[in-house]
């Protein structure tokens, strides 16, 4: 009886704490990584299944959001930004709105929202920063990063997904004097701010890292990558990274006691070594071809995949550790890059979505679809979820079976 009481104690502690989880942007590990099974390997001829779509969630480049048996998107009507919850066999159940969202060059709304437990969080393009309760679908608190903590918009709009840990909120206002803030998500209340390097934000999702001695969180900002002690905001380094625009849409991907940051505009991104505290970087290589604007990359067995931008429009591999080139294809055009299950997905802006093994020696896609429903840019990340592959184009959301 004991033993039975004790495994039922454990199993509802784990179940709160998965409730309490947050999600990431590109997936559980935000590394652009799912960890489905039995995935196709190759694909009919006219594609995979579309087993639903919906029209009508507005003008935006997020992706889709799944966690509590619901689907959550945001989309701009107007100029008006709100969140769609959908069934997750694509019927609306809730539309609720938050305020202004980015209506000047490339309209749309831009980032994904953050879940944990009952409390949802959004950054709006224009700044804004929300809490909604998900029970009530109304807003808990609000914040304005460039009104209450002197942040500056750019060009494009800001398009960091929040990060979440615990009961804090990480977020990039970008100015001088609050560059990088840290929030407890429960009231919105200021935990501490870091003047980072006194830049603008440069629409990258932060990259938060358990190493042994501390939590850093790394991300980019105009100009440079910066690594700040999670726990109080303090800089701890900071690496030059620049390109035409200040544009470094990608976030981070760590391995191994290393980071990659890149960015596109024929940018590409260095390797840099932490040290074993974190306190300091060392480059180890530098891979300009891998200069992708906006459409991430995967580490997978030891190789970085991806697409480039304009030093290298085409589809390659690199090797992790030395920064070799291993191959490049234009079988596709450039686009969005995620992993599940020995295969490459890929979304081009050309709008096709394809599937590739992923492997150093060759590119070879198995399976390709052309994406015409919905309107506007293709640069929307796909979303994979127990064999269903979730991708927004402009105003329609599609589900694909790929098991």
């Amino acid at each position: 009886m004991y033993r039975t009481f004790f495994s039922l104690i454990l199993m509802l502690i784990s179940i709160e704490l998965s409730a309490q989880t947050a999600t990431r942007w590109r997936g559980p590990e935000g590394n652009g990584i799912y960890p489905d099974q039995g995935l196709l390997k190759q694909w009919p001829a006219d594609g995979p299944e579309m087993v639903w779509h919906y029209e009508g969630i507005g003008i935006g480049h997020s992706s889709p959001v799944i966690a509590n048996n619901r689907i959550y998107v945001t989309g701009m009507t107007d100029t008006i930004g709100s969140i769609y919850v959908l069934s997750m066999d694509g019927k609306l159940i809730d539309r609720w709105e938050y305020g202004v969202d980015f209506y000047e060059s490339w309209p749309g709304t831009r980032s994904s929202v953050t879940i944990a437990g009952d409390l949802l969080y959004v950054e709006s393009g224009m700044g804004g920063l929300y809490c909604f309760d998900i029970q009530k679908g109304a807003i808990r608190w609000k914040k304005h990063l460039f009104k209450d903590f002197d942040g500056k918009n750019i060009q494009w709009g800001v398009t960091e997904t929040v990060v979440v840990d615990g009961d804090v909120l990480y977020c990039t206002p970008g100015g001088a004097t609050n560059n990088v803030i840290a929030l407890n998500r429960h009231n919105g209340n200021l935990i501490w701010s870091s003047p980072g390097n006194g830049e603008l934000s440069a629409y990258c999702t932060p990259l938060l890292i358990n190493l042994p001695s501390r939590k850093l969180l790394v991300t980019m900002t105009a100009g440079h990558i910066i690594g700040l002690d999670a726990e109080d905001g303090k800089m701890l380094w900071k690496h030059p990274q620049t390109n035409q625009y200040s544009v470094h849409a990608n976030t981070p991907i760590y391995h191994d006691g290393a980071v990659f940051c890149f960015s596109g505009y024929r940018q590409g991104g260095p390797k840099l070594r932490l040290s074993p505290d974190g306190s300091s970087v060392t480059q180890e290589w530098f891979a300009q071809t891998m200069d992708s604007r906006m459409g991430g990359a995967v580490l997978v067995n030891g190789y970085l995949y991806g697409s480039g931008d304009i030093s290298g429009k085409e589809w390659q591999c690199i090797d992790w550790k030395t920064g070799e080139q291993k191959y490049k294809s234009r079988e596709a055009a450039k686009g969005v890059t995620i992993y599940a299950d020995g295969m490459l997905i890929g979304y081009s802006q050309r709008g096709e979505l394809f599937i590739a093994p992923a492997s150093p020696d060759e590119f070879k896609i198995t399976g390709k679809t052309q994406i015409t429903l919905g309107s506007g840019e293709h640069w929307a990340h796909p979303v994979l979820h127990n064999g269903i592959l979730y991708l927004r184009h402009g105003n329609t959301l599609m589900a694909y079976q790929l098991k």
